[in-house]
């Protein structure tokens, strides 16, 4: 991902999730947070999704990942998945998690395709409703 993508990304981002991120958030992370590593999907030159993670020594924390509403159901976003868990095991990781909306079948179900197990809830976590976060992970 470059700074170039952020307005499409941020297009993802809106279609995504209830309480996006803003492009300033997203600026932040490309220029001062030396932890953060991010990626996009494209499909003929268009970006139709992207994956943020911080890697900290050999923990990787997957920060966001999404697809536009329209290539969904596609197999995108497991190639997306594919793609950042090899990065991240190139970049020294061994441990990698993330969060989820306890509602969010179809994103547990990606999950657990790629081998990452519940590790715990985080109570009231989203804003927006209050609904639990289920912590996921997986040795890489």
């Amino acid at each position: 991902m470059t700074l170039e993508d952020i307005p499409a990304v941020y297009e993802v981002e809106l279609l995504s999730f209830t309480i996006p991120w803003s492009k300033e958030a997203f600026e932040h992370e490309m220029i001062s947070n030396r932890f953060a590593l991010y990626h996009v999907a494209e499909v003929d030159g268009r970006v139709i999704g992207y994956c943020g993670m911080w890697i900290v020594y050999d923990q990787v924390q997957i920060t966001n990942i999404a697809i536009l509403p329209e290539y969904r159901g596609k197999q995108y976003g497991e190639k997306l998945m594919a793609y950042v868990m090899n990065e991240a095991r190139r970049h020294g990781g061994s441990v990698l998690s993330l969060e989820v909306r306890v509602s969010n079948t179809p994103a547990r179900s990606m999950y657990e395709k790629f081998g990452l197990q519940p590790g715990g809830i985080r109570k009231q976590y989203y804003t927006d409703n209050m609904e639990d976060a289920l912590v996921m992970w997986v040795n890489l």
